[in-house]
């Protein structure tokens, strides 16, 4: 495959789960992919994945709170290609306490590494983004749409409701250099981060009582999602949010 072949992609949180399955996708179909993850170790794996199966992703280790450090990130993947076409935006990281115990310290972290972050790769690859056009694809999630009866997403819903938000406005201010920016919200989702909680028989069957479809997603799930957002299929979609999560939040 060659849909991608000379486009630049930029993927946050590489080091696995959405990020490393998108890196490996994004690759396969031709495309010069830049990922980061914080950590090293698991960024690295994607690194060697993608190499023993023919491909390649030039692999960086990124603190995407530091706005310097993000910067250097930017510019160095657009320097060595001369553009960056896309841009996702998928690292998060959050602190999960109700609102009678969370921390200043608890919310400002997950400010930093799931809005903060975002807004940072945003802005410095938006001047390579308007010069040929291209797309920012932000990973939300069905947080910004509802709250939960679980106490505890008090920070992760704000900021992926803010999400949300930011890519209206980046839509509405790319439109007129052919940048389009988009959302997804993914449901319930295997990845490295809920692997331990679905582990658990008891806690993956009450919350696939919950999914219409009966089960959580994989990431391929998403990611083919990300991938037709990315593609010349999707010109005419730029602004608003997809919602993939088997119908959990249908009814």
């Amino acid at each position: 495959m060659s849909r991608f072949a000379k486009k630049t992609v930029l993927i946050t949180g590489t080091g696995g789960g959405l990020g490393g399955e998108a890196a490996y996708q994004f690759a396969k179909a031709g495309a010069r992919v830049y990922g980061c993850d914080i950590n090293e170790e698991t960024n690295q794996a994607t690194v060697e994945t993608l190499k023993a199966e023919g491909y390649e992703m030039v692999g960086s280790t990124v603190d995407l709170g530091d706005p310097d450090a993000v910067e250097k990130w930017v510019s160095g993947a657009a320097a060595q290609t001369g553009n960056i076409d896309v841009l996702i935006n998928n690292a998060s990281a959050a602190r999960f306490m109700p609102m009678d115990t969370i921390s200043i310290e608890d919310w400002q972290y997950t400010i930093r590494n799931e809005l903060d972050s975002l807004f940072y790769t945003s802005k410095f690859s938006w001047p390579f983004l308007k010069k040929n056009g291209g797309v920012i694809i932000n990973i939300a999630s069905v947080a910004a749409h509802h709250g939960s009866k679980a106490a505890g997403n008090t920070a992760h819903t704000a900021t992926k409701g803010a999400i949300l938000a930011l890519t209206r406005q980046l839509a509405l201010e790319g439109a007129a250099h052919n940048v389009r920016a988009v959302s997804i919200s993914p449901g319930v989702v295997m990845t490295p981060g809920t692997a331990p909680m679905l582990a658990d028989p008891k806690i993956r069957g009450m919350l696939e009582q919950g999914i219409p479809l009966g089960r959580a997603g994989q990431p391929d799930d998403i990611v083919s999602i990300m991938m037709f957002a990315a593609s010349d299929a999707a010109s005419y979609w730029t602004g608003s949010d997809l919602v993939i999560d088997g119908g959990m939040t249908a009814g």
